[in-house]
């Protein structure tokens, strides 16, 4: 048995190829889900409604879906680049620690300028402390060859260090009664509510303002083109003049920045404060996120929507039935897996040799 690349991927292959994907997944769990003793059909009912079921639904997979927009683009924009950031999750707390040192009030006297000025100036602060994360590793690949997926995947766990020891330290709010997190942001900076009664905040309209920039930068700028050259091919692209250092070094910048922003949305949307369980992997499935998206800007917010869903419908399904959240791991892992190899036969056959 060989493989065979295709020499043309039919429009039907194109269109079966994410159903079979979905038949695939959804066999497993249901497998699962039988395991458990659980009646799959009224499983998966549950799962749906605690999801998408009502207003209130809608808008937890909304706000959960926020973050994981971000950081997923942040891991499109550098995966595109062939810049493997691992490190999103560090990079989400740095921002957060950023925008929590412009915006908090440390001294109890308010903020020193009127909040349009003060705003912008915490999204740029948690946006440089995500990008300049990303940086040095990104440096270290270009000049000395280190592997940036160790370098990333090293500093989640530096930061999340030092996360600690500054929750129990100079940024450890007073009035947290002994609790480890960080002095609340400035309630005048904190974002403001799109449906009243809920938690979904204006950040989702950030986020997906941010996915149609990046769709564009990618299709239709200078930068875009280099970047996408320089993953394709960086040997090729640096022979065709595309500065491919440079196009590194502003990916690991965008990417970095992306996560930071993260962090910030986070704490004003709807944390108001930094703790070390702020992100349950919101870095990490970020990365889920850009693989199931096929690195598209626009697939990211559809994809965080479908992960968001499946993890906020888990836990509704869980105390209904009694099913483990767990199941919600299982799902978009194997939705992840699945949605690969679909992908992958569409560009290959297996042919005997």
């Amino acid at each position: 048995m060989r493989l065979e690349r295709r020499a043309q991927t039919s429009p039907a292959a194109l269109v079966l190829a994410p159903l079979a994907a979905i038949a695939f997944t959804l066999l497993v769990s249901s497998a699962l889900v039988w395991g458990a003793g659980a009646p799959v059909g009224q499983t998966y009912g549950l799962l749906v409604q605690g999801a998408f079921g009502s207003v209130f639904a809608w808008s937890e997979t909304l706000t959960r879906a926020v973050p994981l927009i971000l950081t997923g683009l942040a891991a499109t924009v550098a995966f595109k680049a062939r810049l493997f950031n691992i490190g999103a999750e560090g990079q989400l707390y740095a921002g957060s620690l950023a925008a929590v040192a412009v915006g908090g009030l440390h001294d109890g006297t308010g903020l020193a300028w009127p909040v349009w000025m003060m705003f912008p100036l915490m999204l740029l602060a948690a946006a440089l402390a995500g990008a300049l994360l990303l940086l040095g590793p990104a440096l270290m690949k270009q000049r000395l060859g280190v592997d940036e997926v160790v370098t990333t995947l090293l500093l989640n766990f530096i930061v999340l260090l030092l996360v600690s020891a500054l929750l129990d330290g100079v940024m450890k709010d007073p009035l947290a009664m002994g609790w480890p997190q960080s002095v609340a942001l400035n309630p005048e900076l904190e974002l403001s509510r799109l449906v009243e009664g809920t938690r979904l905040h204006t950040g989702l309209l950030g986020a997906v303002g941010l996915a149609l920039l990046v769709g564009a930068l990618f299709r239709h700028t200078v930068l875009g083109f280099d970047i996408r050259a320089t993953g394709a091919n960086p040997r090729a692209a640096a022979f065709a003049g595309v500065p491919v250092t440079r196009t590194v070094v502003l990916v690991a910048l965008l990417s970095g920045a992306l996560a930071g922003l993260a962090g910030a949305i986070e704490v004003a949307g709807r944390a108001s404060y930094v703790t070390l369980d702020m992100s349950p992997g919101y870095g990490y499935t970020g990365i889920v996120i850009a693989m199931l998206a096929g690195l598209n800007p626009l697939g990211v917010v559809a994809a965080a929507v479908f992960v968001a869903g499946v993890l906020v419908g888990a836990d509704s399904m869980s105390r209904a039935i009694g099913v483990p959240t767990y199941l919600a791991d299982v799902i978009v892992a194997v939705s992840l897996l699945a949605v690969l190899v679909a992908t992958w036969m569409t560009q290959y056959r297996v042919r005997r040799a």
